[in-house]
């Protein structure tokens, strides 16, 4: 059986959609070849790849990659799901084929303020809600 494709994007490629990418990749199995991509790649965020080490995913030395790019190549995907604000979504480029738009909107750590331990729990918080929601879509 073919493997589903889905593509995860965000704005930088740098919190939001690595999450969603690698909680897929862990819970969805072989089932799925999963990519995520930026609007606006920037670089990843050290808090994202803290709270990913916490639940046993080692991101360290990955890269961002832009979503332009992917669209150049001509990749396909059964889904394409954006995973920034609303706004930031509708800048989203249109896969050919018959991918499926979804949008989950999670709050975008590189916004949090505090000491390193509150963007840490703010961003836990965003990770766990990522999850969440990729385990209720699993099941539906």
């Amino acid at each position: 059986m073919a493997k589903e494709k889905v593509l995860f994007v965000c704005i930088h490629n740098s919190a939001r959609s690595q999450m969603a990418e690698e909680l897929l990749r862990k819970l969805g199995g072989d089932k799925f070849d999963v990519e995520s991509a930026g609007i606006e790649p920037g670089k990843l965020n050290p808090v994202v790849i803290e709270v990913l080490k916490e639940i046993g995913i080692d991101i360290t030395g990955k890269k961002t990659q832009s979503v332009m790019d992917l669209l150049k190549q001509g990749r396909l995907y059964s889904y394409v799901i954006t995973v920034c604000d609303e706004t930031s979504a509708e800048r989203c480029p249109v896969f050919p084929g018959s991918a499926k738009r979804l949008h989950w909107g999670f709050i975008d750590p590189s916004k949090f303020d505090g000491a390193p331990e509150e963007k840490l729990e703010r961003t836990r918080v965003v990770r766990d809600q990522i999850r969440q929601k990729i385990v209720d879509w699993l099941k539906s």
